[in-house]
């Protein structure tokens, strides 16, 4: 089975991704009665996507016209999109100098990854009581396909194959609250977790991280799959110093 036809199983809640070219912005047809997605909201969840794959960095500047103009569509709708971007942290505003898209504090930075960290073991919990056995056969699936970018040393594949791993077990664990959580706590620091993959030795470390997180829930233990999960995406000790030390200066504030 391919990536996208596992990506197509999971509900679209709990991806926390779009499907939107990465290019330009296709507005579906309204039909059937369907009400067509707004320029703003389609907008909006481009930018996001941008931030969250890279294309725009934590300190890089949103300018309204450069984006209308880009876009091919009037200053208004981009308005409203950087405005709901504002709303979910995602974006802040430097009064004159604009908009950019959020820098993060390292404290902050820090307790976010743990918060992080707790959702996923809460996550891995439950889906060792809960995942079924095609949700656990997908999960091996996309883990396959995980190693191959790794053994073909592309880390933009490695990562966004990584997501949908994560993707499935929110599903797996069979929670809306939880998971709604983890995937909006994913979007405030996904340009940060990106960085994480370029470290030395972390794609490797990933693949024996989920191999534990899978075996413990194929066994059915909780409390492994918890504490697997967790350690899985908790940064301690000189793993934690080593990425804090990979940020570049804009990327990050002292407090």
């Amino acid at each position: 089975m391919t990536i996208a036809k596992i990506i197509a199983a999971v509900p679209r809640k709990a991806r926390g991704v779009n499907e939107l070219d990465q290019e330009e912005i296709r507005l579906p047809a309204a039909g059937n009665g369907m009400r067509a997605p707004t320029r703003s909201g389609e907008l909006r969840e481009q930018l996001e996507q941008m931030i969250l794959d890279g294309r725009l960095v934590p300190g890089e500047r949103l300018d309204e016209m450069e984006l209308a103009r880009r876009f091919g569509i009037s200053r208004t709708p981009v308005r409203e999109a950087i405005k709901s971007l504002l709303a979910i942290g995602l974006v802040e505003t430097r009064g004159r100098q604009g908009t950019h898209v959020a820098i993060l504090s390292i404290p902050a930075l820090i307790e976010m990854f743990d918060v992080m960290s707790a959702l996923e073991g809460l996550c891995a919990r439950l889906a060792a009581r809960r995942a079924s056995p095609q949700e656990r056969a997908a999960m091996r699936r996309v883990h396959d396909e995980l190693t191959k970018a790794y053994e073909e040393g592309d880390p933009i594949a490695f990562y966004k194959v990584n997501q949908t791993f994560h993707d499935l077990l929110y599903t797996a664990a069979h929670t809306h609250f939880i998971a709604d959580q983890a995937v909006q706590l994913r979007r405030r620091i996904g340009a940060y977790r990106l960085r994480a993959t370029y470290q030395p030795g972390r794609m490797l470390s990933t693949l024996s991280e989920h191999l534990r997180i899978m075996d413990a829930i194929d066994a059915g233990n909780p409390e492994e799959a918890q504490r697997a999960a967790c350690d899985h995406v908790q940064l301690l000790g000189d793993q934690l110093t080593d990425f804090i030390s990979s940020l570049p200066t804009h990327m990050a504030r002292s407090e």
